[in-house]
C-alpha cells in the first residue's frame, strides 16, 4: 500500500509566500526558501510552488526562486504558476522542479499535457483543477480563480488523464482558506473517476480534515498551507493523528 502524502504548499506572490481566503484577501506568511527548507526538514513528503500571479500577469514562474527553493530542499518538489509551453517546463525542471503543475494553459491548449507527457514523462505533470460548485456540479476556473471555463471538473480530470497527466491536484476554490474542511464530495468523485494519484487541496483545518480527504475523500496525498504556515498544527502533529486513525504514512 502506497502512504499518503502531506504535502504544504508555498502561494508565492512579489517573491513572497501568501495565503488567502477563497483566492483573495492575500495574507503575507514568509519568505519561500525558508519556508520549503523548514517544511523539508520538519517531514514533509512533498512540496509545491505555485506562483498564484504568473498567469494574471502575463509572465512566466520565477526561475531562480525556483532554483533557490529547491537548493535547500531533500523532498519532491512540485512548480506552477505562468507555464504554458514545453521549454518553460524544461527550463523549471533545470532549475530543481521535479513535477510542474498546469492550470489556464491545460485548458486554453488541451494539447500541451500531451506534449508535455511524451518529452518529459507523465510522472513529471501535474493538472491543477480549481473548481467551484454550482448548481449541484462543479466547474473549473482558471487565471487564478477568475475566469469560468464551462468545463465540468470530473470530466475534466477524465479528460486530462487521457491526455497524459501523471496526476491532478485539485482545489475547491469555495473551501480555500476557509478551513473547515475539504470537499471531501468532489475529492471522492474525482478520484473514483480517474486511475492517478489526486492532491485534495483547500480546507485544512486540522488533523481530522486531513483524515476526511484521505479516507471517505479517497485523495492519495493531502495539500495544505494555513494550519502549517501560522503554526497552528507540524507536520509530524498531523501525521501521528492520522498514524492513530489507521492511514499508511512515513513518519
Amino acid at each position: 500500500m502506497l502512504a499518503k502524502r502531506i504535502i504544504p504548499c508555498l502561494d508565492v506572490k512579489d517573491g513572497r509566500v501568501v495565503k488567502g481566503t477563497s483566492f483573495q484577501s492575500l495574507r503575507d506568511a514568509g519568505d519561500p526558501v525558508e519556508c520549503g527548507a523548514a517544511y523539508s526538514e520538519e517531514g514533509a513528503d512533498e512540496l509545491v510552488f505555485l506562483d498564484i500571479t504568473a498567469t494574471l500577469e502575463a509572465r512566466e514562474t520565477m526561475r531562480e526562486l525556483v532554483r533557490m527553493v529547491a537548493e535547500r530542499l531533500s523532498i519532491p518538489f512540485t512548480v506552477g504558476g505562468g507555464i504554458s509551453t514545453v521549454p518553460h517546463i524544461n527550463q523549471l525542471l533545470e532549475a530543481g522542479a521535479d513535477k510542474v503543475s498546469v492550470n489556464t494553459a491545460a485548458v486554453r491548449d488541451k494539447e500541451l499535457v500531451d506534449r508535455a507527457a511524451r518529452a518529459f514523462g507523465r510522472q513529471c505533470i501535474v493538472v491543477a483543477i480549481d473548481a467551484k460548485k454550482e448548481a449541484g456540479s462543479w466547474q473549473v476556473f482558471v487565471e487564478s480563480g477568475t475566469a469560468p471555463t464551462g468545463l465540468d471538473a470530473i470530466e475534466w480530470a477524465q479528460e486530462v488523464e487521457e491526455l497524459g497527466a501523471g496526476e491532478v491536484l485539485l482545489t475547491s476554490i469555495d473551501e480555500d482558506g476557509q478551513q473547515k474542511g475539504y470537499d471531501v464530495e468532489l475529492t471522492s468523485r474525482i478520484s473514483r473517476a480517474v486511475t492517478i494519484p489526486v492532491i485534495a487541496s483547500g480546507g485544512a483545518g486540522g488533523p481530522e480534515d486531513i483524515r476526511a480527504a484521505l479516507d471517505e475523500g479517497r485523495a492519495d496525498a493531502a495539500l495544505a498551507a494555513s494550519i502549517f504556515h501560522y503554526g497552528t498544527y507540524s507536520i509530524q502533529e498531523v501525521k501521528n493523528y492520522l498514524k492513530e486513525h489507521g492511514l499508511h504514512v512515513r513518519v
